[in-house]
């Protein structure tokens, strides 16, 4: 562990729930027991380019391919820009925006290797959601791509804000090129922080969950060496954005572990995906169920026959998903469920440890149980709440709901399940009011909050109601201000309003208006009621 010093940006450090607020943690494989120093960027880039050579493909788009040498000088080259012009110090927080693509990577590395903290956001998120992150994250500076830069600059104009991918002699892809190749990175220690992710919660604000380098290693060594178990000549795609953590692990820790290279997409409709796992012959996808029921529609999927390899997380794989894909395909689709709070996967099962229908079981170096409303595990076959422990967990910043996540040591992850007495977990459905729909997070009361700023809005109630292709689709309940008619066009100017403030992805597919919200004697809100109307809709 680093010692504070004036050279040392310590707000992450000091940010950290209090130690008996953690979870417990435990490092049950040998594995998982790192050295004390450790610097993630190191353990990955640097050790695939020494063990398989500077000259590997590593990064693939349609119009370029970087090599690990290639990735390593632009990492080495980028950390340099930002400690010898920027003066970051380790512990800083940088920003990074940007879609799928070879910089975002570099981006990510470099200001790893310089002892940074990453945060990496989505490149939907609008003015008004990146200004709560920059308030929580307060970062240093941005990487943002030339692209997306307006909603940056209307979120904080005055944070330092370096352009990528653009034209202009201020962007990095051109001051890169007067920095030499070589870095010597940061030796930071296995547990200092190393990335803050954004989850949506059930609140508009959001949460930020810390991970440590050594948490960036262990998800490779257990879900990825454990149940994926990729190949150094495996190929890697998929539709998850690197902000998640689902997809910086299956598209960038998961294949530079093993020395394998990734086909990256900055746009992933099903049109897309097909034409590059057959261009590029991929191995290995992850992606949603969404995008799985999306492939099943078509009538070409033997293009997909290079696939040996399909990982489904974000949201619950239907059984019925799984056995149309398979016997479509001969391909059985890696069921799994992660969190943010726990960086990846801790339940899944592989190959012919699969009961389709079944989430799987807790994926090695992981304990699951299922825990009654005080805490207590229930017996098998009775329903209950998800409890996980494992080398990672739940460490929010700075937020006083780390307390309800983490219980008794437990990370309690708010899903409904059942444990059959041969260990496989069985999803009922989610435990508070976060909708997930094609596999996006979306907390029911950020999207209320964007809603009742509209004019002729008084309020609203939002719930997740089913959808044969997303899932869960957003459904809007919204009491209109006398004089409004609430018709097809009105429906549609709200969710075109939602979609201005909010990233698209939250906005309701399904409105209806009504004279007012179902509430209890109380006057809480009763959402149940809600969602039985969207359900018989």
């Amino acid at each position: 562990m680093f010692t504070p010093s004036a050279h040392i940006d310590t707000y992450c450090r000091d940010n950290l729930p209090s130690e008996e607020e953690w979870p417990e943690l435990v490092f049950d494989l040998p594995e998982l027991h790192y050295p004390d120093r450790l610097n993630c960027a190191s353990a990955l880039l640097d050790t695939a380019v020494a063990g398989y050579g500077r000259d590997r493909p590593c990064l693939i788009t349609n119009d370029d391919l970087w090599t690990y040498g290639d990735l390593l000088d632009r990492a080495n080259q980028i950390a340099r820009v930002l400690t010898e012009d920027h003066g970051l110090l380790p512990g800083g927080r940088v920003l990074l925006r940007a879609p799928n693509n070879p910089w975002l990577v570099a981006c990510w590395f470099g200001v790893v290797k310089a002892g940074g903290v990453v945060v990496t956001t989505m490149p939907l998120l609008r003015a008004t959601e990146l200004s709560k992150l920059i308030e929580l994250t307060r970062p240093a500076l941005a990487l943002c791509a030339s692209t997306l830069l307006d909603e940056l600059s209307l979120a904080d104009p005055s944070l330092p804000t370096v352009p990528v991918g653009g034209s202009t002699t201020d962007d990095l892809t051109a001051r890169v090129s007067a920095k030499p190749v070589s870095y010597n990175d940061v030796r930071t220690a296995a547990d200092d922080v190393v990335l803050l992710a954004p989850t949506s919660g059930t609140t508009g604000t959001p949460k930020v969950t810390m991970h440590f380098h050594r948490d960036v290693l262990a998800i490779a060594d257990t879900f990825s060496a454990q149940v994926v178990r990729p190949q150094p000549d495996d190929v890697f795609s998929g539709t998850p954005p690197l902000a998640f953590t689902f997809g910086l692990g299956g598209l960038v820790i998961f294949p530079l572990r093993v020395g394998a290279s990734v086909v990256l997409l900055e746009k992933a409709d099903p049109d897309t995906l097909v034409e590059t796992v057959e261009k590029f012959s991929v191995t290995v996808l992850f992606t949603a169920p969404t995008a799985y029921k999306a492939l099943l529609k078509r009538d070409d999927l033997d293009r997909v026959q290079s696939l040996r390899r399909c990982v489904s997380a974000g949201e619950h794989l239907p059984e019925a998903v799984f056995t149309a894909f398979r016997a479509r395909t001969r391909l059985p689709i890696i069921n799994s469920i992660g969190g943010t709070e726990l960086l990846h996967v801790f339940i899944s099962a592989a190959d012919n440890d699969i009961r389709p229908g079944a989430t799987g079981r807790a994926v090695p170096g992981f304990r699951a149980e299922i825990h009654d409303e005080n805490g207590r595990a229930v017996p098998d076959g009775t329903p209950g709440l998800l409890a996980i422990k494992g080398p990672t967990g739940c460490r929010y910043l700075a937020d006083p709901r780390q307390r309800e996540y983490v219980r008794n040591g437990w990370n309690m992850t708010g899903d409904t399940y059942t444990r059959d007495a041969d260990g496989y977990f069985w999803y009922h459905a989610r435990s508070d009011d976060m909708i997930v729909s094609a596999g996006y997070n979306i907390g029911a009361p950020e999207v209320e909050g964007v809603l009742d700023q509209h004019p002729d809005v008084i309020e609203s109630a939002v719930v997740g109601v089913p959808d044969d292709d997303r899932g869960t689709i957003v459904h809007a309940a919204i009491v209109l201000r006398p004089g409004v008619v609430g018709d097809a066009a009105k429906i549609r100017e709200i969710q075109d309003f939602v979609k201005r403030a909010a990233a698209p992805y939250k906005y309701p597919r399904s409105i209806e208006f009504v004279y007012s919200l179902p509430r209890s004697p109380t006057g809480k809100l009763q959402r149940f009621k809600l969602r039985a109307y969207g359900d018989a809709q």
